[in-house]
């Protein structure tokens, strides 16, 4: 729940009975999944929203010969897909890549939200378009960017993402990921993911060790990867808004 707080208020700055209600929704059903399995498959039923308490997970579309492509990476503090309850069934597949642990979220939960919660409906607001703005980024690496653009750019985004989350050490941060999902991410081949890996090692710009991932100096690896980071948004705009501002908002 701490991660999930601290980048919330990255947006908006929370009160201590906001704190109050995500810390019980965050314990009250929780489930754990072991690493390569799913967590809801496409064509089921949305019933609650995942919040990722642990480990990463990511959500993927599937063809039928069993190719592969990940849309995006859950860490630590995400929310999958807010406003799921609209959907009939699933358009897409949430699976883990390490053990995780999901908290489910219901429609209760958003209720009784909406009702007295203003802040947190903002913060909400907030995350939903901070992924959509993702999910542009990642198309625009996909169509434009070249395969060591790509990697560095999406290495970037994964390291500063878990920074807004308070989840790197110094320069360090875990580093779950296989060749293969960062294949899948960024519509490489597996043999072009480990040389452009090796390219930007040789470079200087990362050291992989195990899992764990280190950028001894981050403006370079974002000067290769072509990164703006203003898609993230951090530089913490919501937290000006005022009780009354915020208030105005929900009920407008």
């Amino acid at each position: 729940m701490a991660s999930l707080v601290r980048k919330l208020e990255q947006f908006v700055r929370l009160s201590p009975v906001d704190h109050a209600i995500l810390n019980r929704a965050s314990t009250e059903r929780v489930r754990h999944f072991g690493p390569r399995v799913d967590i809801v498959r496409e064509g089921e039923k949305p019933k609650d929203v995942h919040l990722i308490l642990s480990g990463w997970a990511c959500r993927y579309k599937q063809l039928e010969d069993g190719r592969r492509q990940v849309v995006a990476f859950f860490l630590p503090g995400d929310i999958c897909d807010v406003n799921v309850f609209i959907l009939r069934e699933m358009d897409h597949s949430i699976g883990t890549i390490t053990q995780v642990a999901v908290a489910d979220l219901s429609r209760e939960f958003f209720d009784q939200v909406a009702a007295g919660h203003p802040r947190i409906v903002t913060a909400f607001w907030w995350e939903t378009l901070v992924n959509a703005a993702i999910q542009r980024e990642w198309t625009m690496n996909l169509g434009q960017r070249t395969a060591l653009e790509r990697m560095a750019h999406l290495l970037c985004e994964i390291w500063l993402r878990l920074r807004l989350s308070g989840l790197t050490k110094g320069d360090s941060c875990d580093f779950p990921l296989t060749q293969g999902d960062l294949a899948d991410a960024t519509g490489l081949s597996k043999v072009h993911v480990n040389r452009t890996l090796q390219e930007l090692r040789a470079a200087g710009l990362i050291v992989l060790k195990g899992k764990t991932l280190a950028v001894p100096n981050l403006d370079r690896l974002m000067e290769a990867g072509l990164f703006n980071p203003n898609y993230l948004h951090m530089d913490h705009e919501g937290r000006q808004l005022d009780a009354a501002s915020i208030t105005d908002t929900a009920v407008g």
